[in-house]
């Protein structure tokens, strides 16, 4: 077994060093993959975007449970530190929002369905067959929210062969979990069903000085249910509910002044949100190569949430949210060729109809806010892909979006705002050979505006969209014999009625159009199959996202840092498969520091995390095992809401997991 292990190393470096044996040469080659981010099928290779492509084999074998875990994999995206399930913030090259102004830089997809906030953008990412993180505007496809990138997330399709995957596992803190990704033919060629669910319970790491045990407790369950028919060779359609739930306790704050991940809070948090979608993705091939696309969903998100914020026994200060979102969507999409061109051409439609109960217990008394808000959107968006020679080709695009917003406030003080905006997209790409290309784009991407439901003595005033125009260049292909994929991306973004908080009087600080900046950064992600059995995978994210105008008062915050927004983004993985069944792996991540304010005096240090995990596989049965932080690096956020709170990193954790797969 020894000689065994040193031959594959030995191998490896002979291959690292240009030596390849025959019998390796056709295993030493990356996969082709396809892609359907721009919404059309195109080789990864030929999309002239930042794009990273997440598939099955590394999420369950990493494993990646979590969007913050998937993200360390990628160049330029992190989260705000949060604390509370359900609730996640992107940040993607530089540009973020507040959690206020229910709308998001980044647009999630799941399966085709959007997730227009932060509240509900969260996935377990079980029965996933790929993801897809698209960098840079993407509005002239996807309209508002996506004005720094989309996030694809892609389940398994139930199809004639029967699956299944069953995982159980065990880990620090007394976790468990059981997941299952099941499917069936129920009728052969015809009619599909699958169903998919995971089950997590853990205990947490805040010391409860006060009624003994930990204080942040975390329960969640979600699962998916697919019915698919093709009654023809020309019709797919697939009908999809999934649910989300949890069962936490309190949020993983503490006290600005803390540093024990200990509270002593005499009023018990717990967080009790969920969320359900149904959707009806139908698709039809007209003549030729003419196909018809619709995604119908409904989507319902409800944050409960109560959480103590002085951190004693005696309740004087804590929040409690009652939130409910509902959105409904519909979008129609026709795509084709014409010659050596293709073609898409689309219409979008939503409505949203939320409901906002908030509380906030202060030393000077108890204050309440009862709001209605929801919104209508309108869309038509096209683009076309056209070769204007054998090595250059040319994509153009735009989408013309209609938004209506209105606010009900509990004074009954109905108001309403529309915008509307033409965002485009221009891209020309040159074919260095046959696996490589440059690309050079010019787009545009808006965030929605919307009414400050929470500053209601005001009148709870409007604020306009947030837009972005950028320039981006690229280079992206596949080299050393198909051994190494990479994808470089140079950009500069300028941000226009840029959203922020601000003191506009006193004690009121509510969601303007106060400032603008600029964001300019290069993206780098590459894979390379190092030998037989090595693989290299690496990302860099260089991000400088600086206020140009911002005022507050009498301070003036340019040349300040956007909230939230590190410099540096990293990750560097290293993974070993024997051909005698296990495989080892570890990969260092690391984000640069951040500051949590505007003023640019709370932040969180930068820092780094090392991953490692090792398993055996034999037959249809996989053991493995995990560290996630092995060296038990903390990284805690000081003085968020406006210094008053920390958000506690998390501590090591160890697991091992044992799943059968059909």
């Amino acid at each position: 077994m020894a000689r065994k292990s040193l031959l594959g190393v030995f191998t490896g470096l002979v291959v690292a060093g240009g030596i390849t044996p025959a019998s390796a040469i056709e295993r030493l080659v990356l996969e082709d993959m396809v892609v359907v981010s721009d919404k059309l099928e195109q080789a990864h290779d030929q999309l002239p975007a930042s794009l990273s492509v997440i598939d099955a084999r590394t999420l369950q074998s990493t494993p990646v449970d979590s969007l913050e875990q998937l993200v360390r994999r990628t160049p330029g995206f992190t989260f705000q530190p949060y604390g509370q399930s359900g609730t996640q913030l992107p940040v993607v090259r530089g540009l973020t929002s507040n959690a206020t102004a229910f709308s998001n830089p980044l647009l999630m997809l799941v399966d085709g369905v959007p997730v227009l906030r932060g509240q509900g953008f969260d996935n377990d990412l079980v029965g996933v067959e790929r993801v897809e993180i698209l960098r840079g505007p993407q509005s002239a496809l996807y309209g508002r929210n996506a004005e720094a990138g989309v996030l694809s997330v892609f389940t398994r399709q139930p199809g004639d062969a029967d699956y299944a995957r069953v995982e159980t596992g065990l880990g620090s803190r007394n976790k468990r979990l059981v997941s299952a990704d099941l499917s069936t033919a129920l009728v052969e060629g015809v009619l599909y069903a699958g169903v998919a669910g995971k089950w997590t319970s853990q205990d947490g790491y805040l010391d409860d000085d006060f009624a003994g045990g930990k204080a942040d407790d975390r329960e969640r369950q979600s699962g998916r249910l697919t019915l698919r028919w093709t009654p023809d060779a020309l019709t797919d359609a697939t009908v999809r509910y999934s649910t989300l739930k949890y069962r936490d306790q309190a949020s993983q704050w503490g006290s600005r002044t803390g540093h024990d991940r200990a509270v002593n809070s005499g009023l018990a948090g717990r967080n009790h949100s969920s969320g359900d979608t149904w959707s009806l993705d139908l698709r039809r091939q007209l003549n030729g190569d003419l196909e018809l696309r619709s995604i119908t969903a409904r989507s319902v998100w409800d944050d409960r949430l109560r959480q103590d914020t002085d951190f004693q026994p005696r309740d004087a200060m804590h929040l409690a949210r009652d939130y409910h979102f509902e959105t409904l969507s519909q979008e129609l999409r026709l795509s084709g060729s014409h010659g050596q061109s293709r073609w898409l051409l689309g219409a979008y439609a939503d409505r949203e109809d939320h409901d906002l109960g908030y509380q906030q217990k202060l030393p000077m008394g108890l204050s309440a806010t009862q709001a209605g808000l929801g919104g209508d959107t309108a869309a038509v968006f096209g683009q076309w892909l056209q070769p204007l020679s054998q090595d250059w080709s040319l994509t153009l695009g735009g989408r013309y979006e209609y938004a209506r917003a209105w606010i009900d406030p509990a004074s009954n003080r109905t108001q309403s705002d529309s915008w509307q905006h033409f965002t485009p997209k221009v891209a020309l790409q040159y074919a260095l050979s046959n696996d490589a290309q440059a690309y050079i784009s010019y787009t545009e991407g808006m965030r929605a505006g919307g009414f400050n439901a929470f500053a209601s003595s005001a009148g709870n005033p409007a604020y306009d969209p947030e837009q972005v125009r950028s320039y981006e260049v690229g280079l992206k292909g596949l080299t050393v014999d198909q051994r190494l994929r990479y994808s470089a991306a140079l950009y500069h973004m300028q941000v226009r009625d840029m959203q922020v908080q601000q003191l506009v009087q006193q004690g009121l600080v509510y969601i303007t159009n106060a400032a603008a900046a600029t964001s300019s950064g290069l993206d780098l992600d590459l894979e390379y199959l190092l030998g037989e059995r090595w693989t290299v995978t690496a990302a860099l994210g260089l991000n400088r996202t600086r206020f140009e105008r911002f005022r507050e008062g009498s301070d003036d915050y340019k040349e300040n840092r956007n909230p939230f927004a590190p410099d540096f983004t990293g990750h560097l993985g290293l993974r070993y498969d024997a051909d005698t069944g296990w495989y080892v792996q570890g990969a260092l991540s690391a984000v640069g520091k951040v500051y949590l304010n505007a003023a640019n005096t709370y932040r969180r240090p930068g820092y780094g995390l090392v991953d490692l995990s090792a398993g055996y596989q034999f037959g249809q049965y996989t053991v493995s095992t995990y560290v996630d932080n092995l060296l038990d690096k903390r990284y805690d956020a000081q003085g968020l809401l406006n210094g008053a709170v920390t958000v506690y990193s998390p501590p090591r954790e160890v697991g091992v997991r044992v799943s059968f797969e059909l």
